[in-house]
């Protein structure tokens, strides 16, 4: 993160470019643990999550980070493009949009409030450039408590959506609405 987000009673959140060969044995036991499913990796070999970031890292319209909670990795991050990934086509994109995807490590201490300052300090980032107008996301339509975290922080569900790999809900914030929310 360009500063670090301080979240009352949770602490520090900052963001590092993923190492895809460094972070590869971190990520995969996140991505595929249970907690994680609607990550969709479950049955990937480390091998696989190695690769999937080194393809990530070597593409210029799609960026992947750790987020480290008081300097220790807790969540991981991912900006994209979506005129050139995984929605194009699907929807018409708008100047200054930028695709979002998050994951908390599962823990078996969570934090009350963890996951609701890690998507705002997320949100924090995107917006941090001003180039970035919207920020647009595709979860999971069954993943209902995506769906709260994200109106929380101000995203606006548009329609359901058809990719490849699952049925999704596309949902839209604009910077004021973001600000609307977390100033709520």
């Amino acid at each position: 993160m360009t500063t670090p987000t301080t979240a009352a009673g949770i602490g520090a959140l900052t963001l590092r470019p993923v190492d895809p060969l460094k972070d590869a044995v971190l990520l995969h036991s996140w991505v595929t643990h249970p907690k994680s499913a609607f990550w969709m990796m479950q049955d990937a070999k480390l091998v696989d999550v190695e690769r999937a970031y080194m393809e990530i890292a070597a593409d210029e319209h799609h960026h992947a980070y750790v987020g480290l909670h008081d300097g220790v990795p807790a969540f991981l991050m991912e900006k994209y493009d979506p005129a050139h990934r995984e929605l194009v086509g699907l929807y018409e994109p708008e100047p200054g949009d930028v695709g979002m995807h998050f994951l908390v490590a599962p823990t078996d201490r969570p934090l009350h409030g963890f996951t609701r300052a890690v998507i705002t300090a997320v949100m924090t980032e995107l917006f941090a450039d001003p180039a970035t107008a919207r920020v647009v996301v595709e979860p999971d339509v069954d993943n209902k408590a995506v769906h709260a975290l994200n109106a929380a922080v101000g995203f606006v569900p548009a329609r359901e959506i058809q990719k490849p790999e699952k049925k999704a809900l596309l949902s839209f914030c604009t910077r004021e609405q973001f600000q609307k929310a977390v100033s709520a």
